[in-house]
This record gives structure tokens, sequence and C-alpha cells, in this order.
């Protein structure tokens, strides 16, 4: 599945070109409305965790200055943002399009924590017996017979003799 999904994302279409303007000129509150919306889209390359509408930098004003005039001259939002691509590279969109290499940081995540739970799912599926009934198997002794005697010791000075050992509850008497 993720063979496929990175051959999928190889083949992915390129960002579209920047040609003639293929919108309508826009002018007054529509451009400035407009504007605040197509910035919001865009990430400052001098903040990164700001959009350029709401960045403080003079880059942010000279990006979204730049947006202005796009929008004035009739170049519709995949333009634009095809444009700064351009000249920036993918991480200059807020909000990246699924292509290209971009499978993989979406899908990412969801792959890691699928493949997390089913190994947790087949740890708890192989861990059945409880620890009790594995002990009672083997007498409550380890094989090694040095721990075997180290865990004889131990009950002779917590149980005051040798032959006594803890009830099956596991609480001292």
């Amino acid at each position: 599945m993720i063979l496929a999904a990175i051959a999928l994302a190889l083949l992915a279409a390129p960002p579209p070109a920047v040609g003639p303007p293929a919108g309508v000129p826009l002018s007054g509150a529509a451009l400035d409305s407009r504007t605040e919306q197509v910035g919001a889209l865009l990430r400052c390359p001098v903040c990164q965790g700001l959009s350029v509408a709401d960045s403080p930098s003079t880059m942010a004003r000279n990006m979204k200055q730049e947006v202005r005039e796009k929008l004035a001259a009739g170049y519709d939002q995949d333009q634009i943002l095809a444009s700064f691509e351009q000249s920036y590279g993918e991480f200059v969109r807020l909000r990246p399009p699924l292509r290209g290499a971009n499978w993989a940081v979406w899908l990412g995540p969801v792959v890691f924590l699928l493949a997390g739970g089913a190994l947790v799912a087949a740890a708890l599926r192989g861990s059945r017996r409880p620890p009790q009934a594995a002990a009672a198997e083997h007498g409550g002794l380890p094989d090694d017979p040095r721990l075997a005697q180290a865990v004889h010791r131990v009950r002779a000075l917590a149980y005051g003799s040798l032959e006594e050992t803890p009830r099956k509850t596991g609480s001292p008497r």
C-alpha cells in the first residue's frame, strides 16, 4: 500500500504553470478582501508560523502587495499560488496539495499509527497466559539452579523457613 502511494505520488501532476491571467481583474473592496484570502494561504518565509496576511514582516508585506497586484491584473488564486510556489517552493503554501512527496507526509502518521496498533495487538495476543499460571508451571522457581537457590533463601528470610512458601494469593502471612 505504501509503495502504491509513493508510485502514485511520483506520477502526480506538477503544479499548474502561470500563464496569462485567467480570472477577472479586481478592484476596491473585492480586491482587498480577496488579497486577504489569498494571503492567508501563503506562509511567510520570515516568520514561517504565520500567513502572509497575518505577518508583520517586510517580506510578508511585499508578498501581499504582489498578490494584490496579480489579483488586480486578473490572475486567479491557483495562478498566484503556483507563481509563489515556483519562486519559494511548496513550503510557501500553508496547506500544500496532495501530490509528490506530500503523500508520504500526509499518510505517514496514519501508517505508523496503524502499524503501532498492530504491534500492540500482537503483543497483547501473545501474552494471554497470566504470569501466575506461568510461574505455577515451574513451581514458582526459575529454571536456573543458582536463581532457584536464591529464591529459596529469600523465601526463608521472608517466611521463616525453607519449606514454607507464600500463599497462592501472593500475599505474605
